[in-house]
Parts: C-alpha cells; sequence; structure tokens
C-alpha cells in the first residue's frame, strides 16, 4: 500500500467529561486510593498523554472529578424557607457524596472552583442571605454545613461496618481509661450516620435561626 493509500485508524475521540466518567467508574471500582492518571488512561484503552491532554494533573483530575460528584445534587425544585432550602441543599449534597465509593474523600481533598460547584454554593450562600445573615456569617455557616456533611459522610464510607465498629469501641474502653466515653457509650453507637446527619444539621440550623 502506497503511502497515499495507507490510512489511520483512530479511536473515539475524548473530551474531559469522558474521561471524568472513567475516573469515576475506576473510583466506584477500586475506591480513592486507586485513582490515577495512569489507571484512568488503563481504563479508557488510551496512552497516559491522553489523558493529560484533558486533565494536565492527578490533582487536576481529582478536582474534575469533585465537581462531577457535586454536579449530582440538583439545584432545582428547592423549598422557599431559606432554612428549609439550607436542609435540603445539605441533604442533596450528601446523597450525591454516598452515589460514589470514597466520594467525600475525594471532595474533601481537593478546592474545585468549577461550574457544578460554585453553582452549589451560590444556592447555598443565597439561602444564607436570605435567612438575614450577613455575607461573613453566610459564608462561614456555608462551610460549617459543608464540613460537617463532609465528614460524616467520609466517616460513614471509612466504615467497615457497624458491628465491626462497635466492637473495636467496646474493647477501647473495657480498661476503664475513658469513664466519660463509657458512660456515653450507648448512645455513641445507637444512632444511624442518616440519624447523626439530621441531628448535627437541625442544630446547626437552629443556631442560626437565633442569630
Amino acid at each position: 500500500m502506497t503511502k497515499k493509500q495507507t490510512r489511520t485508524t483512530a479511536g473515539p475521540r475524548l473530551d474531559p467529561r469522558a474521561v471524568v466518567r472513567a475516573a469515576l467508574e475506576l473510583l466506584d471500582d477500586k475506591g480513592a486510593d486507586a485513582v490515577s492518571v495512569r489507571g484512568t488512561a488503563d481504563r479508557l484503552g488510551v496512552r497516559m498523554n491522553t489523558v493529560l491532554w484533558h486533565a494536565k494533573t492527578k490533582a487536576r483530575l481529582l478536582e474534575l472529578m469533585a465537581d462531577a460528584i457535586v454536579a449530582e445534587a440538583p439545584l432545582d425544585g428547592l423549598p422557599a424557607a431559606w432554612d428549609e432550602r439550607v436542609a435540603e441543599l445539605a441533604r442533596r449534597y450528601r446523597r450525591a457524596l454516598l452515589s460514589h465509593r470514597d466520594g467525600a474523600a475525594i471532595v474533601t481533598g481537593t478546592y474545585a472552583a468549577e461550574p457544578a460547584t460554585l453553582a452549589f454554593a451560590e444556592k447555598m450562600i443565597a439561602a444564607l442571605l436570605d435567612g438575614g445573615l450577613p455575607a461573613r456569617e453566610a459564608s462561614w455557616a456555608c462551610w460549617t454545613v459543608l464540613y460537617f456533611a463532609l465528614g460524616l459522610t467520609q466517616e460513614e464510607q471509612a466504615s467497615t461496618g457497624a458491628a465491626a465498629d462497635e466492637q473495636r469501641f467496646a474493647q477501647a474502653l473495657a480498661a476503664g481509661d475513658y469513664p466519660s466515653l463509657t458512660q456515653a457509650a450507648p448512645h455513641l453507637t445507637d444512632a444511624s450516620f442518616e440519624d447523626r446527619f439530621e441531628y448535627g444539621l437541625s442544630r446547626i440550623l437552629s443556631s442560626l435561626a437565633q442569630g
């Protein structure tokens, strides 16, 4: 075959969304520790440089992944009341984190100034401003709600199971070195993560409402 007749076979064109989808699939299959540029490239069946064209570094890939996770929290159909709006946004945020294995760890480890993350923060800040909070307090209250959701969800996703966790906790208290914890132990282990989330969220909102 002459040079003029030679044809090259190209695979499907990739875009950043396809790269992020592949990285999220890798996350769901193997967890946050397995996410890498090379692993994403292997999943797509391409060279690392192809992935790096769309995400220049692993840190950038993680930012794009975090934004894609937050994008799964819908921003429409929110309640009119500011406090109910904040609560619903927090619940949707938590559900988005839980929808991916180690989703909270990915979002916690990034600072993604990306469209979905900014749009979510805009809705949250707007609700808090509507509640009468000054801009500074609205900003800090937004962080408080998000940090709480991220921390609790990350703990939940790292949990190996209630029975195993409770057994280790009981063994740690058995020597009697922690009397206050021992007294509170039944209450520290009798609530689900969902219950703990709703309790903490209600306390935060109650404090904000009281000014």
